[in-house]
């Protein structure tokens, strides 16, 4: 195999320069490789030695000036003041930090880049919109450079320009004094930025332009891209005899023109003149007949998952292995994958993607909600996330108890004022913060608050702790800046808040030399692996489809020869292909899965090695496979042992009632019985975001009781009449019911959220249906009994293994009244309200009287008559069904399609239902007869005891 890059390098140097290496600079574009030339060099000598000077490229330019850098927000306040200044002498309105922030960023990138290249600020920012102002301009320029700015430019006349179109060509016009003005402001506060600096190398505008000297020879290796300051001061020192280049590159790609992955250091070689000092490149790609494997996977994150089963599989040996993310947004899933070994993360673990973000993210959100929005209520899901984030440190007590309130009230939002936290590390966490100016002191004394909580428990906790200081220098550099701007918005705060703190990363170091390595594809220049893992090799990806924003049209950049799309392309190949020079293991992975965010292909740099080297591509695709699993067991509870002696004690010794819906229950499902009602397993508490059934059903039960209470126990009629008025206090009676069940104090219509605003539409037109029905079908009605008044209680005889006993069954009745029809008949009733599905219709009784009841609201209707006449004496009770959405069309007496059920019919079948209440509650009781669930019962997805069951049938949703 290939020597490694480095190796050779550091070969090279020894031959050149001997034992003394002390006024040798060793330059190269990152850190990383200093380590590994370390190495080999140790290596290579094989004893002590004077070492070189390592140096990045910005570090070895920047002993050329003692100023200091400015950062990024500096840069951009500094932009801000100088740009507003401009404005103010021309008469026009300044632009707040909101408006300025988003072309700031584009600003700075392009003055940066055009340093970078040497481009004339005057020329590039002039009246480009005017092509006969153009020739003259740029007369200087070839044809071919003047046909590119035509192009661009010969349909933006100045006719029909909008405001938008110029506002910015009035910002062209100031770009370049405000670039003079900003270049001013940095050399009056002792500061600059890199692109800056290396334009004044070039032009000679530093303080030290002789630093070179300093050394016998300066070493550039495994430089790639240059722009044209490296260029022009790279040649310089060539040709003054002070510095060598170390060129890392293949014969394949080099000598062929049409390989995109040698065009750069085609360019430095062939048209800048530089000299690779390891001489001709050798042809190594193409003369390797090695094995490439390429995996598609069936997901993004399932990349990592596959990694995880190779590396399982690899001896542990001595050779050196490398993951290079293409993608780096497959770190966190990556290293949840890993197997039991200690990385080296080059790319450093990102703020964006751990718990201290979540934290810091949700703080922001409550303040644009309370702060910004001025809003006194919060999400309860705002309340959740924070109780339940890890980093709270909320005591498990007051967690379970701040829930249970949350649940139990089913608040869907709660007042700032009434959040009480106590044992957080923070338990202001939703304080209102009253002034912008307070927003960034109080993130930064949560900051403090979480490293105090924090320490140095383990590495974990160090990275946390790294993480919380980074955060803390960004948000005190923003602090500066903005009080020398004057006032800002919360809502600006955040969002700049957002955007300073998402490059934040920290680095998890471990030794750079050993073990498993894990960097970015730009990180690896100048390294090599025995083995390399590539993730997130799609096309789209590798190379990347976008640009930074910009406001140099393409045509422009190419004019003047500023960094495009196909140069970033040709760095991706690049990066790619040197790895094939030296690996003997090469892993690549792809998402194969078509997506928003995928495209399912592989990298077209895969393709183009696979028709055109000599590589066998051994192509691996991640098989899901589908397997019907075997029927799980069906859940039987025998009732036998402590299940029966549990039975027994419930509801025979303690008298446990059975209602008239556990009766229904264990027709539908006996396991479901058992396990809501003897074992007792209660649903979890939830804040459901669907429309609640069973709430609107008691806010309509409830208001309804409110509407016949006055009339309860009255001996004489009550016209029906009377029902008219109180169909006028409707809404205010349903508003006032739904504040009461969300436990909040509700007087207007415009304090409901949405899903209450629904609520009170649907119980509104459901109560003045109920009280329609019985203005049109009856005169005069009298009270007997409502729901919340009394409930009803009957010891019921069954025979148990041969011997009596009772058990105690109990109904809420909805409403039991007497009314005189249109003909002046008297009936006594007993009312049922229904908000779901329900009916009066049924096919046959016995579907009724049976497992899995074709009609449940039968059953429990039967059920509430039977006990209340029972208990009452009274008899000859009709049941009757409110359904509100059936009962104009259906009536609300039950039937069967032919006959209705009252008289004497009605009377045959409570006698019926009798028989099979008592078998039924005879069966529950029977030890012969297990609790298991009923296969032809539907289970809904809603139903939270779906785990219990078994190969149960649940409805497709549409």
């Amino acid at each position: 195999m290939q020597a490694p890059f480095l190796r050779l390098v550091a070969e090279d140097i020894k031959q050149r320069f001997g034992q003394d290496l002390s006024d040798v600079a060793i330059v190269f574009n990152n850190k990383r490789p200093i380590t590994y030339l370390k190495k080999h060099l140790a290596e290579v000598y094989g004893r002590a030695i004077w070492s070189p000077q390592f140096f990045t490229i910005q570090e070895f330019f920047k002993q050329s000036t003692a100023e200091n850098e400015a950062s990024q927000l500096s840069q951009f306040f500094y932009l801000f003041e100088l740009h507003n200044a401009m404005l103010k002498e021309e008469g026009t309105e300044p632009e707040t930090l909101e408006e300025f922030y988003p072309i700031a960023e584009i600003i700075l990138s392009d003055f940066g880049q055009l340093d970078y290249e040497l481009v004339d600020i005057e020329h590039i920012y002039m009246e480009l919109y005017d092509t006969t102002k153009i020739d003259i301009a740029f007369q200087h320029f070839t044809q071919e450079q003047q046909q590119f700015i035509r192009q661009f430019w010969q349909s933006f006349s100045i006719t029909g320009h909008s405001n938008l179109q110029q506002r910015f060509l009035k910002l062209w016009r100031r770009l370049p004094r405000l670039y003079s003005k900003f270049k001013q402001k940095l050399q009056e506060e002792k500061q600059l930025n890199y692109p800056t600096l290396y334009r004044n190398l070039v032009e000679g505008n530093v303080i030290n332009p002789t630093f070179v000297e300093r050394y016998q020879q300066i070493l550039f290796v495994g430089f790639n891209a240059l722009n044209k300051t490296e260029v022009h001061l790279f040649k310089k020192w060539q040709e003054e005899q002070n510095a060598l280049f170390y060129f890392d590159a293949d014969a394949y790609y080099l000598d062929d023109t049409q390989q995109e992955a040698g065009l750069f250091i085609r360019r430095n070689i062939q048209r800048h003149g530089l000299v690779n000092a390891l001489g001709e490149s050798p042809n190594i790609i193409g003369n390797r007949r090695s094995q490439v494997h390429l995996y598609a996977s069936s997901g993004k994150n399932s990349q990592t998952k596959l990694l995880y089963d190779i590396l399982q599989e690899q001896e542990n040996d001595e050779k050196s292995s490398a993951i290079l993310l293409a993608d780096e947004s497959l770190l966190v899933p990556l290293l949840q994958s890993l197997p039991d070994v200690t990385p080296n993360i080059t790319t450093g673990y990102p703020l964006t993607q751990s718990p201290i973000f979540g934290l810091i993210d949700l703080w922001m959100e409550v303040q644009q909600d309370i702060s910004h929005l001025k809003k006194q209520k919060i999400s309860f899901q705002h309340i959740e996330t924070f109780v339940n984030h890890p980093l709270s440190r909320i005591s498990s007590e007051e967690r379970a108890e701040t829930l249970h309130k949350i649940t139990e009230k089913q608040l869907f939002e709660i007042d700032i004022n009434d959040i009480s936290i106590g044992t957080s590390i923070y338990p202001h966490f939703f304080r209102r913060i009253l002034q912008a100016t307070e927003l960034i002191p109080t993130l930064t004394h949560l900051l403090d608050c979480l490293l105090i909580a924090n320490g140095e428990e383990d590495r974990v906790r160090q990275i946390d702790s790294n993480l919380l200081v980074e955060t803390k220098k960004v948000l005190n550099q923003l602090q500066l800046g903005i009080e020398n701007i004057g006032p800002t918005s919360i809502l600006f705060q955040i969002g700049l808040i957002r955007k300073a703190i998402a490059p934040i990363n920290s680095a998890i170091e471990g030794d750079p030399l050993k073990g498993l390595q894990i960097m970015g594809l730009l990180e690896s220049r100048c390294l090599n692996f025995d083995r390399v893992y590539i993730l997130g090799a799609n096309e789209g990806i590798l190379p990347k489809t976008s640009n930074s924003p910009t406001f140099l049209p393409n045509s422009l950049r190419i004019a003047y020869g500023l960094p495009v799309l196909e140069n970033q392309d040709a760095l991706s190949a690049y990066l790619f292909y040197r790895h094939f020079q030296y690996s003997e293991g090469l892993h690549v992975f792809f998402n194969s899965l078509v997506s928003e965010s995928s495209t399912g292909e592989e990298s077209r740099f895969i393709k183009q090695l696979q028709f055109e080297s000599n590589f066998h591509f051994v192509q691996h695709t991640q098989q899901q496979p589908i397997s019907f699993q075997p029927p799980h067991e069906e859940l039987v509870i025998e009732k036998n042992g402590a299940v029966w002696k549990h039975l027994w004690e419930t509801f025979i010794l303690q008298r446990k009632k059975i209602s008239a819906t556990a009766l229904t229950t264990y027709l539908q499902s006996p396991l479901q019985f058992f396990l809501k009602h003897v074992a007792e397993i209660k649903e979890p508490p939830i804040i459901s975001h669907e429309f609640e059934m069973n709430r609107l059903g008691t806010v309509i039960h409830n208001v309804m009781e409110t509407i016949l209470k006055p009339y309860k126990g009255l001996d004489t009629w009550t016209s029906t009449n009377i029902l008219k008025e109180k169909k006028k206090n409707i809404d205010t009676l349903v508003l006032r019911e739904i504040g009461e069940q969300y436990a909040t104090n509700i007087h207007l219509l415009d304090e409901l959220n949405s899903m209450q605003r629904i609520m009170h539409k649907i119980a509104c037109e459901y109560v003045n249906m109920y009280l329609e029905y019985d203005i049109e079908h009856y005169k005069a009605f009298r009270i007997i009994e409502l729901e919340n008044d009394k409930d009803y209680i009957l010891d019921f005889p069954i025979t148990i293994e041969g011997k009596e006993e009772t058990i105690r069954i109990f109904g809420i009745i909805d409403r039991v009244d007497e009314v005189l029809t249109k003909n002046d008949q008297v009936k006594t009733r007993i009312v049922d309200y229904k908000t779901g599905g329900d009916s009066v219709s049924f096919k046959t009784l016995d579907d009724v009287f049976a497992a899995n009841t074709s009609n449940k609201a039968l059953v429990q209707t039967l059920f509430y008559a039977y006990v209340f006449e029972e208990v009452t004496g009274r008899t000859k009770l009709e049941p009757h069904l409110y359904v509100a959405r059936k009962m104009r069309e259906e009536g609300t007496l039950f039937n069967n399609g032919k006959e209705i059920i009252e008289g004497e019919h009605l009377e045959i079948i409570k006698q019926e239902f009798l028989s099979f209440l008592r078998r039924t509650l005879e069966e529950i009781f029977d030890k012969n007869i297990p609790f298991k669930h009923n296969p032809e019962t539907t289970v809904y997805p809603s139903d939270p005891y779906t785990l219990f069951y078994r190969n149960a049938t649940v409805p497709e949703t549409e």
